[in-house]
């Protein structure tokens, strides 16, 4: 059973689909005087405008597992960039390094929609890339930044937060959301209880935005990674059915947003 559904995960819903030659290569970009070095990953000999996704990483940093789901995108036919929001390719060597990291741009949402920006903004000047077909993910971290930079009023067809906080200290903001909101949670998550859901979709209610939530029974944070371990108990750990279920719920999305490139 483990086996079918990491077959899932990796080639989607289509047993038959077969997955593009990629080419990969660090890409340097700037927010304000901040060096950032993100990762660009696009099919290989493509032909024609693709649709883009930004990809935001998790709160160690831009680490190989972005760079991972970067490269499965392009596997897939989208030209995909992995974000440096932290800077010069940096990443936490532990936990504590990583909430300090992750807090200074949690409690500073300004900076934290403008690295973001920055990135969307490079990934959008990618040779290849269909500025009009753009989406964002991302995990933990990266969910989090991804629904600031849509409540920023980006120009985006759509965005999924696996696994991320979806609390903001603008509600307000989600007025501005032109995006379609696609959102994976952990049923179970600790890091994102009852209250914190039930205050977004009162956020996206009353700012009228097109919005899913799917949440995934038995599933804690960070469910998409197996780096995290399998033991619930620590609130965060991996799990084989909703990550492969989450990955299909977001390509599902994308072809409802754009057209399969």
């Amino acid at each position: 059973m483990l086996r079918a559904l990491l077959l899932l995960l990796l080639g989607g819903l289509t047993p038959a689909l077969v997955l593009a030659a990629i080419e990969t290569k660090a890409v340097e970009y700037r927010q304000g005087d901040t060096r950032l070095v993100g990762y660009l990953a696009t099919p290989k000999d493509a032909k024609g405008p693709l649709p883009g996704v930004l990809v935001v990483h998790e709160w160690k940093g831009l680490d190989d597992y972005a760079k991972r789901r970067a490269d499965q995108l392009a596997e897939l036919g989208y030209v995909a960039f992995a974000a440096d929001i932290y800077g010069d390719g940096k990443i936490a060597a532990d936990a504590k390094e990583a909430r300090a990291l992750s807090s200074l741009y949690k409690n500073d949402r300004g900076l934290l929609r403008s690295r973001t920006a920055a990135s969307l903004a490079t990934l959008k000047a990618q040779p290849g890339v269909a500025g009009d077909k753009i989406a964002a993910i991302g995990y933990c971290f990266g969910g989090t930044a991804v629904l600031e930079l849509a409540r920023s009023g980006a120009d985006l067809a759509g965005v999924v937060s696996f696994h991320g906080s979806l609390d903001t200290p603008a509600p307000q903001d989600a007025k501005n959301i032109r995006a379609k909101v696609l959102v994976l949670h952990g049923a179970d998550d600790p890091n994102v209880p009852p209250e914190q859901v039930a205050a977004f979709e009162q956020e996206m209610r009353a700012a009228g935005v097109d919005w899913q939530l799917i949440a995934y029974g038995g599933a804690v944070h960070g469910f998409t990674n197996p780096a995290h371990g399998s033991d619930n108990s620590r609130g965060v750990a991996y799990n084989a059915a909703a990550d492969a279920r989450s990955w299909a719920a977001m390509r599902q999305f994308f072809a409802e947003l754009f057209a399969k490139p």
